[in-house]
């Protein structure tokens, strides 16, 4: 099988050497996406991450979901940003198909507007460029809580604050697909697999997703002997405000992940969409719940408990939505 625009490896040059070239010949763009100026500072904190890297991008391309007071006051601000408004229909999706259009690089790489990357974060995505089986390459959102952790609320569900969660391998290898906030892919990748599905993504603040997931599905039918490769250390730290720190967020974003399961199994087959989510289930659950109920320390019993409870909402919003729900649950959603 060959991979669109896979380089092979020089068999006589050692790895240092060919992961320089690699580094040196490989282009990046950035795509950041925001919707509201609310945000204004952690976009900036975001942005100035960019500025730090240590293998800066050739690119950074600003996309502005259907906020024209933010876009205009990006323009005057960032003189070395590509600012574009979305094109595309209101929401994460199309602003992520609005930017990939945008961008000229060899590889796509994605960052949240409330994220910060390591020094090292581009460079680190790049050499695992190197392997010409790998189609992305995505690595860990660190959980950055404003007011710390709660104490009920566990690990195996940082996926609720788009983070990486207790459950995720802890070594690189092989995933079936990223946390958006910390992604990238092979250009030619997504000019070969087509958008973003627009139905499926972040609509301001209603927490839908699962968009990377239905991608990461059409990935493995187009190209079965490759792979998208998971590197922790091209980490990100992803900003966790008060607000999502409630429980009433909590069963809203489960309920929300239950029902973007449920589309991605219409777009897809219910095996595909949840075969990750089955390890998930039969085997991290349960151990977080023993690991809870048989804790010493103060909490324990909390988190045991939001486990069976978000297990439960988002199983029954996936219900729910097999059942013909989600179109009902996203004609009511808010503007």
């Amino acid at each position: 099988m060959t991979i669109p625009n896979g380089r092979t490896r020089n068999a006589g040059a050692p790895a240092a050497l060919e992961h320089e070239r690699q580094n040196a010949t490989v282009t990046v763009s950035v795509v950041i996406c925001a919707y509201t100026e609310d945000r204004w500072t952690l976009l900036c904190q975001a942005l100035a991450s960019l500025h730090a890297q240590s293998r800066a991008p050739e690119q950074t391309v600003l996309v502005v979901d259907h906020c024209e007071s933010l876009y205009r006051r990006a323009v005057a601000t960032f003189s070395d940003v590509q600012v574009v408004r979305n094109v595309a229909a209101k929401g994460l999706s199309g602003a992520r198909n609005t930017g990939v259009a945008a961008t000229t690089a060899d590889i796509v790489a994605f960052l949240d507007d409330d994220a910060v990357a390591d020094p090292g974060w581009i460079g680190r995505l790049v050499r695992a460029y190197a392997d010409p089986s790998v189609l992305g390459v995505g690595g860990a959102a660190i959980a950055d809580w404003q007011e710390g952790r709660p104490r009920w609320f566990p690990p195996e569900f940082d996926w609720v604050v788009g983070c990486t969660y207790r459950g995720l391998p802890t070594a690189e290898g092989p995933v079936r697909n990223f946390v958006g906030a910390n992604m990238s892919y092979r250009r030619s990748v997504l000019d070969q697999l087509g958008p973003f599905v627009t139905g499926l993504g972040r609509m301001d603040t209603v927490p839908l997703g699962c968009e990377e997931t239905e991608f990461g599905i059409r990935a493995r039918r187009a190209f079965p002997d490759a792979c998208f490769l998971y590197v922790p250390d091209a980490a990100v730290r992803h900003h966790v405000p008060a607000a999502r720190s409630t429980i009433r967020y909590f069963c809203r974003r489960c309920w929300s992940e239950g029902l973007s399961k449920a589309a991605v199994a219409r777009i897809a087959t219910a095996g595909e969409a949840l075969e990750s989510e089955r390890r998930y289930v039969t085997r991290i659950l349960p151990r977080a719940v023993v690991a809870g109920v048989m804790s010493t320390h103060r909490g324990g019993l909390g988190r045991a408990s939001t486990v069976v409870m978000g297990l439960g909402v988002t199983a029954t919003g996936y219900l729910y939505g097999r059942l013909g729900g989600l179109r009902r649950a996203m004609d009511g959603r808010p503007c």
